[in-house]
């Protein structure tokens, strides 16, 4: 019998705020966390003026020592942050209710802010390969939450985090774990990463108002704004929750995932739409109307860069997924207020719809002045019950993952 999985804590560090709370209640009020790009990261041919920087109340030493930050990448910085402030949140006792659990986080870039700083500057530290490794977000929480169970690193591009996330429902769902922090974390804003980006033509180079660079599903959208940060939750088994009378924020009741096998770059609405057709089977969720009982998705958090051809492939996805409901069901774009976070945007944005079950909200989409899609973009916030939502992950190379949330109790 498969066990069911409920999240009882969330951490966050994103550029909306330094908790996950106050970037809940950004979201909720429509405030965009993105601003003028600051940092000697720029080069001179760099067409880029915005990023998601992580909110400037952050600061790392709250959650590791020097000594730690000095041997580690920012990227470990937030995941590590983003990990403890979950485990607190879920755990009042922290460290010693954490041993034994899971943690699976992904990372699309990895510690590319360490290695750049060495390559530029020529000095190497002996700390370079470990503090920097894809895995070493997941080791570095391990220790400091004394977790000695199942721990993975997980880099599948953008796709990376909620990954991770379904990766830990269905350990817990399958009965191999009780409890598992999963996320995603991540620190791009490098010169490399700006220039590599740029090149491709995936950054915006819009000059207008800087809190509306990012603008996902608008006629003059051209590319998506780069941001940093990261989110954790902690997912944990509803037997194992309700013995110990855990606040419990809601419920994942599916995940779909799969590969395009298409392209590097460009998306295949194919793909995306079995990710999230294989996410409402498993959640019992109805994709057009049907029979009662059938559990209604009233929300749709879209991965939604901003970028022309992954907004069109997305759309289309939509449309085939969820059939003649896709034109009424209300879709976001959170990227829109944070940038896109790569790995971490994932996570974060299934913690939105956590909230958004939780409370009933339907958060608005600020920056979309020229609809140019066929899709329901709510222009303001309103509360509204929410029985369900899913939310949408997709990354370079063909990665996808959906997770299906629903309201607990």
């Amino acid at each position: 019998m498969n066990k069911r999985v409920v999240v009882t804590g969330i951490g966050a560090v994103t550029p909306l705020g330094a908790d996950f709370r106050s970037s809940w209640e950004a979201v909720r009020q429509g405030r965009s966390g993105i601003k003028a790009c600051t940092g000697d990261f720029l080069g001179r041919q760099v067409f880029f003026f915005a990023a998601g920087q992580v909110d400037k109340s952050y600061d790392p030493l709250r959650h590791l020592s020097p000594k730690e930050t000095g041997r580690t990448d920012p990227f470990v910085w937030y995941a590590v942050s983003a990990a403890s402030m979950a485990a607190q949140d879920a755990f009042a006792g922290g460290r010693r209710e954490m041993e034994g659990s899971a943690v699976i986080i992904g990372t699309s870039r990895g510690g590319v802010t360490r290695l750049e700083e060495a390559a530029l500057k020529g000095r190497y530290s002996a700390y370079l390969m470990p503090g920097s490794q894809s895995g070493a977000a997941a080791s570095n929480i391990a220790r400091k939450l004394g977790i000695n169970g199942r721990a993975m690193g997980i880099s599948s591009a953008c796709a990376s985090g909620m990954q991770a996330v379904g990766e830990g429902f269905t350990y817990i769902k399958n009965g191999l774990e009780t409890v598992c922090l999963c996320g995603g974390a991540e620190a791009p804003l490098t010169r490399f990463c700006i220039e590599a980006y740029s090149r491709c033509g995936a950054l915006s180079k819009s000059t207008s108002k800087t809190s509306e660079a990012s603008r996902p599903f608008d006629r003059d959208r051209d590319g998506f704004v780069l941001a940093e940060g990261a989110c954790v939750l902690v997912l944990e088994e509803l037997g194992h929750a309700l013995e110990r009378g855990a606040n419990i924020y809601g419920e994942i009741c599916g995940y779909g995932y799969g590969m395009d096998a298409f392209h590097d770059t460009r998306p295949d609405p194919s793909g995306q739409a079995r990710a999230m057709k294989m996410a409402m089977k498993e959640a019992g969720a109805m994709e057009t109307a049907g029979p009662e009982g059938f559990l209604d998705i009233a929300l749709l958090l879209a991965h939604a860069t901003g970028t022309r051809i992954g907004d069109k492939a997305e759309e289309e996805a939509i449309r085939t997924a969820f059939g003649e409901r896709a034109a009424d069901l209300p879709v976001f774009a959170a990227k829109a207020l944070t940038g896109h976070m790569l790995a971490a945007s994932g996570p974060f944005e299934a913690a939105l719809a956590l909230m958004c079950v939780k409370e009933g909200v339907l958060p608005g989409n600020p920056n979309i002045k020229n609809k140019d899609c066929t899709l329901n973009l709510p222009e303001r916030t309103r509360t509204a019950a929410v029985d369900a939502a899913m939310a949408n992950s997709f990354g370079l190379g063909g990665f996808n993952a959906s997770l299906v949330i629903k309201r607990y109790g």
